[in-house]
This record gives structure tokens, C-alpha cells and sequence, in this order.
């Protein structure tokens, strides 16, 4: 933070942001179920991430649209990345890139379909989601969003 100061009886400050890469990470425990939605665009990002990210004590990922588990690493794989498929939780061994050159299935998940996609958008080939229709149970405008995106 620099310039600390206070404005109408509030601090505020300016913020120097930059970026870097993707890090890998591992998630488990209490943070779990706070996550448990966002999990499968995660796994993307960390296919993204240079090394290997860990997701463990995620078990209900088994119970929800589809067995989230399976179908985050089977998209993933279909599309290149090496993953690791455990009772609980998954294994990504990141790189730089997506190789994509893929069809996958979304299982009919919304969340699949749409994590599916932004992993297409990142890979270096053209990727298909099968029964993407599904993305509509909860954000209808998300394949307009995400032509935005890439105009």
C-alpha cells in the first residue's frame, strides 16, 4: 500500500497490483465446503498453474449434478492435462498451457459445461462441450459473457 491516507473520515490508500504466474496450491479441510461450487473452474486454473495442485476432502463433489470428481478429471485429461483421480479428491499436474483438441461431456452440469468452456477458451486447440444446453439451470447468459470475452 502506499499514499495511506483519509478521506471523508474513512482510510483509504493506493494499491500496487502485478501479476505473475499461476501457483499451484492445495486445498482441503474447513475450506471445503465453502468452495465446493467453484472447484471445477479451479481445477482449471490450476491446469494452468506450473506444478502439481491437490484438491482433498471434497467427497460430496461425488453427490452433487454429476460426480464432479470424475468428470474434472476426465475433461481435463480429454483435453491433455495429466490428473490424478483419489476417493476424496483429485491431482492436476499443471503446465503453461491446455492442449485441448477435445469433444467432452458436461454430464449434463452446469458447473462441468461451464468450467469445460473456460478451459477451451485457455487451450491451445479447439475443444467441443457436449451438452452444454445445461449451463442454462444457472447462468443463462454465460455463453454470451464468454464470446465477450474473446472479442
Amino acid at each position: 500500500m502506499r499514499n495511506q491516507r483519509t478521506v471523508g473520515g474513512e482510510p483509504v490508500a493506493d494499491l500496487l497490483v502485478k501479476h505473475s504466474g499461476l501457483k499451484p496450491v492445495e486445498i482441503g479441510g474447513s475450506i471445503i465446503p465453502t468452495l465446493i461450487d467453484e472447484i471445477p473452474i479451479l481445477a482449471v486454473a490450476m491446469a494452468l498453474a506450473e506444478g502439481v495442485s491437490v484438491v482433498r476432502d471434497a467427497a460430496e463433489l461425488r453427490a452433487k449434478e454429476s460426480d464432479r470428481i470424475a468428470m474434472i478429471t476426465s475433461f481435463l485429461n480429454r483435453m491433455g492435462v495429466q490428473t490424478e483421480e483419489n476417493p476424496d479428491g483429485f491431482v492436476v499436474y499443471g503446465g503453461e498451457s491446455i492442449p485441448g483438441d477435445a469433444r467432452v461431456s458436461s454430464g449434463g452440469d452446469h458447473r462441468i459445461a461451464m468450467a469445460s468452456a473456460v478451459a477451451g477458451l485457455a487451450s491451445n486447440q479447439p475443444v467441443t462441450v457436449e451438452e452444454f444446453d445445461c449451463v442454462s439451470i444457472s447462468y443463462p447468459a454465460f455463453l454470451t459473457d464468454l464470446r465477450h470475452l474473446t472479442e
